[in-house]
């Protein structure tokens, strides 16, 4: 019941995450114990998702379960505009970090583990400098191993991010072109403190150049019990004519790099693994100008499948609404 909970189901059975929760448990009805989201892909697959408030998600795969869950975004792959995607440009570096995570996933499902190691390996890190464990032992033994683990775990993940970051540019640049119409000039810069000097991404020198940061942040993380550097705080930077979008955007040219944005993690996502995703935009033409409506409008449902929420139908073009199937709730 509900347009966007329909879309949030459509996502979540791709991607594994909502674009609206920030916990899987919060998708379960505040008076039930479970909730499951089940799809037919292709009339050929049956995909079900269990979340229940006691335990992890289960995936399902034509009834069997799937010991790895990013194998399901091998039948399935979407791409989400909501109007919360504004605060991929607005806000915290959070939501560009999840931003880019979620492309980076689309081309290689095996990077949903790899964060979730990671995020384990912090909260193990964390708990180690709280516990009475690092306060009654000198030995360093126990956080050598943490470290060395988070060191290559980390390095593998920002490598990923600033490949798919440097991927996506030129998509970047051509839609904000075509929905801006103007001469505007976009930047985007990843900001990490794993970036070598030299600009080597050799795996081994990044894997020691985050060692050395972790051993020398052991005092402050001690007093804390938070680590200041890795992929976790990574951010980055949008710019248009060295301006940056966030601090002195219009509202305007936020929203337009918003779509850019989206647009252009379609645009890779079907060109690098020739899959067309599913394209969902809940709710965000009431976001956008008549202009860029139109240029939006124009440009999807061509080779994609695009579902589309709404609470006019006299926001579209007649012949866009003539060519869609129309579903009232």
């Amino acid at each position: 019941m509900g347009k966007s909970n329909l879309l949030e189901s459509v996502e979540f059975i791709s991607q594994l995450k909502s674009f609206r929760a920030v916990n899987d448990k919060d998708l379960i009805k505040y008076d039930e114990g479970q909730s499951i989201i089940s799809a037919i892909v292709d009339f050929n697959h049956n995909i079900k998702i269990e979340i229940s408030r006691q335990g992890s998600k289960k995936v399902y795969l034509n009834d069997c379960i799937l010991k790895k869950q990013s194998l399901v975004k091998n039948y399935l792959r979407s791409v989400c505009f909501s109007s919360n995607d504004i605060n991929i440009v607005r806000s915290e570096p959070n939501f560009r970090r999840v931003w880019l995570d979620k492309v980076v996933a689309q081309l290689e499902p095996v990077y949903v583990e790899l964060l979730g190691r990671y995020s384990k390996l912090l909260k193990q890190r964390s708990h180690y400098w709280r516990s009475s464990i690092s306060k009654e032992y000198s030995s360093s033994t126990l956080i050598d191993s943490y470290d060395s683990q988070l060191a290559l775990i980390g390095t593998r993940i920002f490598r990923r991010r600033k490949r798919a970051l440097i991927k996506l540019q030129p998509y970047i640049e051509f839609w904000h072109n075509h929905l801006s119409k103007s001469k505007e000039n976009i930047g985007i810069k990843f900001i990490s403190k794993l970036q070598s000097l030299d600009g080597n991404d050799d795996e081994s020198k990044i894997i020691d150049l985050f060692t050395e940061k972790l051993i020398a942040q052991r005092d402050l993380e001690e007093l804390t019990g938070k680590c200041s550097v890795g992929p976790h705080r990574d951010d980055i930077e949008f710019c248009i004519n060295n301006f940056s979008v966030r601090k002195f955007g219009s509202s305007g040219q936020q929203r337009t790099l918003t779509l850019a944005l989206k647009m252009a993690e379609l645009d890779l996502v079907r060109k690098t693994i020739d899959v067309n995703p599913i394209l969902i935009l809940d709710d965000v033409l009431a976001e956008l100008d008549i202009v860029r409506q139109n240029l939006l409008l124009n440009a999807v449902g061509s080779e994609s499948q695009c579902l589309i929420s709404a609470t006019h139908l006299d926001k579209f073009h007649k012949n866009f609404v003539g060519d869609s199937q129309i579903i009232y709730l």
